[in-house]
């Protein structure tokens, strides 16, 4: 395993390590054996730090993590996130005695004393400039409720904001092939100030694996089904903001990066690595064989710079005009 350094938190965590929205729910079905034997994998492998929140499954994510990491919990480092639980429109959603219950609840469910990384889970950009939540977290992490505080969040403007509080450690950012905003406009910031970047949203839902058929269709509880056009949150959060059938077609034209690199989601986790302002991918997975599959990005080999380049073309000439919702 490789690691990086999460910004300037002074913790190393894996270059791949792993989000478990898959596992929680909105994915179609996860058995849940097969999700702890997922977790147990990657742990043996070297994976010290895990995404999730306190929505994810109603809070069976945060269970099973609790269950994978017992014993190990200072080896071990985990990421939460609040606020989709109540109206993320709502001051009050965000007022110390909110985000404290929020706050209690996850501790609970994840059997620890202290969160490792608590992120606010992608409010509005008006909440980020009332700036009033960070107070609360500032709070809370004196207390040592939580050790560290971030963002995750649904545009470049909303990051930016969101570093202007010196309290943000890290972001947590959609970034992958289809989604190359960030690498302008996001990073050179975030360099500046040493604030960590998690990426969420590596394989674009699973576009940048290059399985997927205009015809294929998804179980009703999947978000690749139900939020397909932004019906139930930012459109962004599937399929990178790209209508499905375009993505698949955009997506077989990548092909060729899987050449000498086995897959194409191999190579597609390998591009967010090459960027040094990245601390780490956060791709899901619901089975062992997709935390293999994940891991081995790892040793694949790196882009060149005329493969980097060819891509940025093909972003800005291909992608950027199709992609849906505020990035």
């Amino acid at each position: 395993m490789k690691y990086r350094e999460l910004g300037s938190i002074g913790l190393k965590v894996s270059e791949v390590s792993f989000g478990t929205w898959a596992i929680g729910g909105a994915w179609g079905n996860v058995d849940e054996k097969e999700a702890l034997d997922g977790l147990a994998r990657a742990i043996d492998r070297g994976v010290n730090f895990f995404d999730t929140a306190d929505v994810y499954g109603d809070g069976r994510s945060e269970h099973l993590l609790s269950i994978a990491t017992k014993g190990r919990e200072d080896e071990i480092h985990i990421a939460t996130k609040f606020c989709r639980a109540g109206d993320i429109h709502d001051p009050n959603t965000y007022s110390e005695a909110s985000v404290r219950a929020y706050c209690e609840a996850s501790l609970k469910r994840l059997n620890r004393e202290t969160i490792d990384l608590y992120q606010i889970h992608c409010p509005p950009h008006e909440i980020l400039k009332q700036g009033a939540v960070f107070e609360v977290l500032d709070k809370l992490k004196r207390e040592g409720k939580v050790r560290h505080y971030g963002v995750s969040v649904e545009t470049v403007a909303e990051g930016l904001t969101a570093i202007q509080y010196p309290g943000v450690e890290a972001l947590q950012v959609i970034f992958n092939i289809f989604r190359q905003k960030p690498i302008h406009e996001l990073f050179p910031e975030t360099a500046k100030r040493n604030v960590g970047i998690l990426v969420r949203l590596p394989l674009a839902s699973g576009l940048l694996t290059g399985k997927f058929r205009k015809t294929d269709v998804f179980p009703e509880d999947d978000h690749r089904q139900f939020n397909r056009n932004g019906d139930a949150f930012n459109v962004g959060e599937t399929f990178a903001g790209l209508p499905f059938e375009t993505g698949v077609d955009l997506a077989q034209d990548l092909t060729w990066i899987a050449n000498g690199r086995g897959t194409m989601a191999r190579a597609a986790l390998k591009w967010c690595l090459a960027f040094d302002e990245v601390s780490c991918v956060i791709p899901g997975f619901k089975s062992v064989a997709q935390v293999d599959d994940n891991l081995a990005a790892l040793d694949v080999p790196p882009f060149s710079a005329e493969e980097l380049a060819r891509l940025s073309e093909f972003y800005n000439e291909r992608v950027k005009a199709h992609i849906r919702g505020a990035y």
